[in-house]
Formats: C-alpha cells, structure tokens, sequence
C-alpha cells in the first residue's frame, strides 16, 4: 500500500519543500508559483503524449484560452472575484476542447500533430490581433486576487499553498485517472492503436476523453498563472510556447508520472539562471532538448536512473518464458461457453469482392460457417484468406457482397463495432500491446466487455470479474508463470499464444484464428491444436493455418481458396482428394521432402565461430556461454522449444542484441560489438522473423538497396540474375510493391535481399513459417541449392524440413547449448529427438 501511494506522497513532499528551496537559491515566491503551474500544464500535456502517443504541437492554445477567459470573465463579469472566474474558465475550455477534439482527432499521426499546432496559431493571430478584447500586443492587465474565507490571495505566500493545494488535487485526480479503466485504454492506444479497435474499443471516444482532460488540466495551469502575474497575453497562445511545454514534457520523463513536472523545475531554473548571463537563452535549452531526445529518451528520471544504477543491487532474471509453467490444458472458462448450439449457421458471406488496384484479391467467394465446428480457410499463399479474414473482421469493407453474422449484417462496420457483435480474430504476424505484461495485455481484451470499461475513477486493477476471467483465461492458454512478462519479450511462439488469447477474449461469437500454429515448436503445436478443438466445442472457430496435416486431423469442413476464388468448400476428404488442390497447394508433401536424399557440401574451414556468447536484454540472461561454429557450405539447423533463445542467437550473430560477453569471429574476425550494418558488410546475410521487407518498394528497389553497402568483397557477389535463377518468380513481379506480393513471394524477396550484394553465411529465422505446403517445398529446393554458394544457420520449427536439410544440428534449451552433433542423429533416431526436442 505504502508503495501504492509512493508517487503521491512524493509530490505533496515536493510542492512543501518547494518555496524554502528556491528562496535558499535567492528565487522569489512567484517563481515557485510558476514551478507548480507548469508542472501541472506539463502533466495535463503528457495525459496525450506520454500516455496516449498523441504529440500536441499547440497545447499552449488551452493555455491561453484559460487565462482569456478568467481575465476577461473577472472584468466584465465577475468583478474582483476569483472562484468564479476560475471556473469558467475551466469549463468554457472544457468545451471548447470538446468541440475541436472531435475534429482534430479525425486525424492521426503528423496530421493530427500538425492541426494541433494550426490551432494555436490561428488562437495567437486572434489573441494578437484583436486589440479591443485581448489587449493585442499590449496583454490585457487589470487582474486582480479576491480575498475567499478570510484568506487574502493577494499575498504571494497564500496564493503559493492555493496553488499547491490545486497542483496537488490535480495530481490526485490524474493520478487516479492513469490507473483507471478509461486510462489503461489510453495507454493500450500508444501501443497498439488497431489491436485496441479489434477487442472492441472505440478508440476516438476514448482519445476525446483524454484530449479534454489534457485540454482541462492545462488550462488550470493558464487560470492560475494569470492570476499569479495579473496580465494576459497571447504569449502561451505562440507556437513557440507550445514548444517550451512539449520540451519540458521530453526532458523530465514522458513515461514517467512526475517526469513532466520535474521538466517544469529543470525549466524554470534554467530560464531563470541563464538568462542572467545571455538574451538567448532558449537557444542552449533548444541544445539540450536535443541532446536529452538523443542521448537520455527517457529523460531526467532516465538519468536518475543511470546515476544510481551503481548503488543498487543488479537483478539477473532468466528469459521471459523461463518462468512458464506447462499444466494441463484447462476446460474453456464458462464466461464463454453458450448453453446450446444454434441450428442455423453463425457466419453467412455471400459473394465477397475486394481489390486492390488491378489485383483481385478477393472474387466473389461463399462461406458458411456452423455453430461448434472447426471451419477450416486453406489455400495457397496469395489466394486471398486472409483478406476475407480482413473483410469479416472490419479492417476493410467489402467493394461487393454481404457478410452477415446470425442475421444480422456486420458488412463495412468498424472493427470494434463488429468484435462486439461477436467476432474475434488473431493475426498472421502477431499484434499485441508490446509494452505491456502479458497480463495486462488479456486483462485489456477482458474488460473491453466490462460495464466499468468507461470508468474514470475506479483502479482498473480492482474490478474483481476482470480479474478472475482474466486469470481463467491465463490458466486455460497456458500462460502461468510468465503473466508479467512483457509482451514484447515473449518468444515468437509465446507471442502468438497470447495473441490467439486477445480474440478468445472478446467473447466471441465466432472465432478468426489467422496462423496460430505458425512459429510454434512441435510440442506446442501438439496442444494448442487440442485447445482448438476444446474451443471449437463451444465457439464456431474459422481457422487459416499451413499445417495442412494438423488442418486435416482436427478440421470438420474445409474452404480451399485460389487466387481469390472458392477452389473446394466441403469435408476433409474432398479437399484432400482433389487434384487441383494437391496441384496448388498441397505438393508432394513433406514427409516425401524430407525422405529425399541430400548431398552434403560443407567443408573443412569454419567461416563463422561463436564462442562462449552472453546476451542479456535488460535484466533478463537469454544466452548463457554458447558456442558454435559454421563452417564453408554447411548448414546448421539451431533448434530448440519456444524462447530457447535462438533467434536472440541469430540477432546476437548480425549485431541487433550485441553479446555481453564472449566473441563471435567471421573468417578470422571479431565482430562482438561492432554494429549491424559493419557486420552485414563482413558478408553475413540476415533474414528475420516476418520478413521485415520495404513494404511501399518494389521487388528490385528492395534488392537494390540491400545490395547498396555490401559489395565489399566478402563472399560470393549476388547479382539480380544469379538471384533470379534461384527464385524466378520474382522476375515477374520485379516492379511490384513488397506488399503486393503474396506471402511465399514475400519470403523468397526477404532471402534474396539478404543474398544481395557479397554473402558467405546466411542466417534464416523461421524461413518456411505461414507458407503454403507447396511454397514450402520449392523454397527448400532454393536451399538445397545455395547450400553450394553460402553456409547458413537454419532456425525453423517444421523440425523434418530442418533435419533433412541440415548438415548438423545444435539444440538450445534456456539459452544453453545442450547437444550439438550431425542431422541424420535426430532424423532417424526417435528417441534421440524426443529426448533432445521433447517430441
């Protein structure tokens, strides 16, 4: 509890010791009054940009117009009084912020950051201008102090613990407000605004909340700084003004809940001592504003941090899903069962289009999904699944047909209009609240269904039925343990886990599951197909997904698509037994990939050797003394559960998490500690998780640019048509947009930008994962051939694919090296795999 209220205490400590410090520092009293007014317009201003991720270049404007309108309202109103005009002030901004809001906030990013700062420079030419009401450049003086319950406001001293007391209330109140539901959706929209629309809030509601509390609290700063110095002008209405404020914000600490106020003292003080010794003092500060948004983001309290580091004891914590606790898998929480299953179909869509430009994406396609059924969308990459996922979700509106969900027409709603009708969808590449702990990241989808869901007042922490359904969920996904864990730190696998958990959340009447399976290793996949098929029982789930075997095994209807159309609708049985389907999708298989024989190329001479690596992210150890080596023309599978710490590997190799310790040499070199872009030019060719492609560039514009800084010598030169003949469907898509592309084409350009320029080691992350079987197989052909020009490090969980394809194989397990040895071990002995790889 004490902690609880640790935050408060210390600024009620501060806004008592405040006036006998700077009158130590030879400041007078209305100096201290101008400290607590601007750390309270500082606070109003970080409710949208530290909090929300809205940057507002002209919150000076309700600056101004507070202090207009308590001057104005006290002389032609309210003579010599002082409550009064306070409070219209306080409202009429309330208002105004109100009306401006709901159009300002139509707009987002730079253009809602540039109306912000059109506003305030239209209220400034209005404010300097209009001589016979705001004074023009001569301010409007005249302002006076009354005297309230015997208490003499014209005395400094008293007006000082007035404001305190005010500065004070103002904390309390926003305090209250940060921890509360509506407060906890602000910060949901910082990280994820689209996440937060798809478990169901309308997110412009809540940010015009949060743009009139901002708008409040910084006008009761521009209310009480009139009447500290007498005068109104139309200086706070300057864009310069605004400025000043978001400086302030940045320099003590935008995530921090007392940060901005502390930017305000680091303020005045600066003003009021600098500018003894020079007129340009906003130029030095206009430095440091810089140097803090360069070299300290986080700002003073950042800094405050960095000092006493040294004094306090270091906390080394295993990696984010270390802590899990595998269970038994719970029966789906009653909050989302129904008490019968409905005889008429959930999900009508009827003749679907959607296009993109020339590309039909999608063509006119039927689906029908039943109450309690497994609806399985297959097909291969680029045949539109996940655009009709899209369309039914809300995050396009279809250009033909309808789309109805237990009769009722969902077609073109918003998407949080339609998850509240019932639908909840996951994504291909997974969209979380990455900031926030795993919890709070369910605790959100929770309680976007919660009565309280609007509260301003109550602790979102406190609402008991959030709670417990949100630990239920936590229990039925199989996240015990790593609650706490942010969701950003989460492996690939952990992460999709928790993103399958956001749509179960919004208690769905019928469920879009969009990949779940994809980057999961083969355990996991075990049992979250056996949590499918629970879920399914109770909820109508359609489901995309590559894992064609899997799809066969729990699926109770299937909809194959092809380039947009309805290729199969039937059972199982049909979709496997049709000709076109084996021909498109389906392939050979990948058992039969993986029974061919493969001759091995690698040599003798180690091009890449990691020894006895650490790599830490924060306080959490993800590789603990690893070694390894790669030598010419071999391939190494690196394999191990989710968050075994193989990708950290891969990232440690190209330099994006720099080791702790230990070193990692390429053809002789140490690379530890130099940057990515110096590594990449040593000839080591990375492709991520998710492809990470130029979205908006062409095929050849992608290429090009990889290719821009590393022709250095170190490797084989990869020219577009030694490229080209590895992976000949980019030559017909060369002057497409990257996100034109479908998803095989996607990975194919991601490992051709990587080979482009000189390359000798290539390093895959999960290069076969979301892709269509058939895609699958010609991509590992592509391997098997590079296998002559490149070595690689292959991490991937289609454990037969990397087996097959990998000379050698090196197993992690919790950031550890536990067994290292030749592929055909693992291939063939099953025991082995199972006690290595817990299959």
């Amino acid at each position: 509890m004490r902690d609880e209220y640790a935050t408060l205490l210390i600024a009620a400590l501060a806004l008592a010791v405040l006036p006998f410090a700077l009158d130590i520092v030879g400041l007078p009293l209305r100096t201290s009054i101008d400290v607590v007014v601007f750390a309270i317009a500082c606070m109003g201003l970080n409710v949208l940009v530290g909090h929300t991720g809205l940057v507002s270049f002209g919150h000076g404007a309700w600056f101004g117009l507070g202090a207009y309108a308590a001057a104005l309202s006290q002389r032609y109103w309210f003579p010599g009084q002082i409550i009064l005009p306070f409070l219209f002030a306080i409202f009429f901004v309330a208002a105004a912020a109100l009306l401006s809001g709901a159009l300002i906030l139509r707009r987002r990013g730079v253009y809602f950051s540039l109306l912000t700062l059109a506003l305030t420079a239209l209220l400034f030419a209005i404010g300097y201008r209009w001589t016979e009401l705001t004074g023009g450049e001569s301010g409007l003086g005249g302002v006076t102090r009354a005297t309230v319950l015997n208490l003499d406001l014209e005395s400094d001293h008293a007006y000082y613990w007035v404001v305190a007391a005010i500065g004070m209330a103002v904390c309390y109140v926003l305090w209250r407000f940060h921890r509360s539901p509506a407060g906890s959706v602000l910060v949901a929209i910082r990280e994820n605004e689209e996440r937060a629309r798809f478990v169901g809030y309308p997110t412009n509601r809540y940010k015009l909340i949060g743009f009139v509390l901002s708008a409040t609290v910084v006008a009761i700063a521009g209310t009480l700084s009139v009447f500290n110095h007498r005068f109104a002008s139309a200086e706070p209405l300057a864009v310069a003004f605004s400025g000043e404020l978001v400086a302030m914000v940045v320099i003590g600490g935008m995530r921090s809940f007392l940060g901005p106020a502390l930017g305000a003292l680091f303020f005045i003080l600066f003003r009021e001592f600098l500018s003894i010794w020079t007129p340009h003092w906003l130029f030095y500060f206009g430095l440091l504003f810089v140097g803090f948004i360069v070299f300290s983001p986080t700002g003073l309290v950042g800094v405050a941090g960095r000092i006493l580091a040294p004094f306090r004891k270091r906390t080394i914590e295993a990696a984010a899903m270390a802590g899990r606790r595998i269970t038994e898998p719970a029966g789906l929480p009653q909050v989302y069962r129904r008490s019968s299953a409905s005889a008429a179909p959930v999900l009508v869509a009827r003749g679907l289009v959607k296009r993109f430009g020339g590309i039909h994406a999608v063509d006119g396609i039927d689906l029908t999904v039943r109450d309690r059924t497994l609806h399985a969308l297959i097909g291969p990459n680029g045949a539109g699944k996940t655009t009709a996922f899209n369309l039914v979700s809300g995050l396009f509106p279809p250009d033909a047909g309808t789309i109805e969900l237990e009769g009722r027409s969902i077609a073109g709603l918003k998407p949080e209009d339609i998850t509240a009708a019932g639908v909840g969808r996951s994504f291909q590449i997974t969209n979380l609240f990455g900031g926030l702990s795993a919890e709070e990241n369910l605790r959100l989808a929770v309680q976007a269904r919660s009565a309280k869901r609007f509260a301003l007042w109550t602790s979102a922490a406190a609402v008991a039925e959030v709670n417990e359904e949100t630990a239920d969920l936590v229990a039925f996904l199989g996240l015990t343990g790593i609650e706490q864990a942010e969701a950003a730190s989460l492996s690939y696998g952990g992460q999709r886990l928790l993103d399958m958990g956001l749509a179960i959340a919004t208690r769905p009447r019928i469920l879009l599951l969009d990949e779940p399976l994809a980057g999961l290793a083969a355990a996991e996949r075990t049992r979250i197909a056996a949590l499918l098929t629970t879920i399914a029982a109770e909820i109508p789930v359609l489901l995309v997904e590559h894992d064609i075997d899997r799809v066969f095994q729990i699926a109770d209807h299937v909809t194959v698509m092809n380039e947009g159309k309805v290729l199969v609708d039937g059972t199982v049985e049909d979709a496997r037994s049709d000709a076109k389907v084996r021909e498109v999708y389906i392939g050979s298989g990948v058992a039969a990939l993986a029974a061919k024989p493969r001759v091995s190329a690698a040599g003798a001479t180690p091009l890449l050797v990691v020894d006895k690596v650490d790599t830490f992210y924060g306080k959490s150890h993800i590789l603990n003394a690893v070694s390894l080596d790669v030598r010419e023309h071999e391939i190494v599978a690196l394999l191990g559960r989710n968050g075994a710490g193989k990708s950290t590997l891969l990232k440690t190799v190209i330099g994006i998490a720099p080791p702790g310790a230990g070193s990692i040499r390429v053809a002789g070199e140490n690379t530890a500690g130099f940057a990515s872009a110096e590594i990449a030019r040593r000839g080591i060719g990375y492709v991520p998780q998710g492809r990470g492609l130029f979205a908006g560039m062409t095929v050849a514009d992608n290429l090009a640019l990889g290719r821009l800084k590393r022709i250095t010598g170190s490797g084989i030169h990869w020219t577009d048509d030694r490229i080209a003949s590895y992976f000949p469907r980019l030559t017909e898509r060369w002057h497409s947009p990257a996100d034109y592309l479908s998803g095989g084409e996607q990975q194919m350009l991601a490992v051709a930008r990587a080979l482009a320029g000189d390359v000798r080691v290539l390093l895959l992350d999960e290069p076969f994962e979301g892709l269509s079987p058939a895609v699958t197989e010609e991509l590992f052909e592509a391997f098997d051939q590079l296998r002559y020009d490149v070595a690689m490090i292959i991490v991937d969980h289609h454990l037969d694919l990397a087996l097959a394809l990998s000379d050698r194989t090196v197993v992690l397990e919790r950031g550890s090296v536990t067994w290292s040895g030749p592929s055909h071990a693992l291939r063939d002995d099953l025991a082995l795999r199972r006690k290595m790889l817990w299959m």
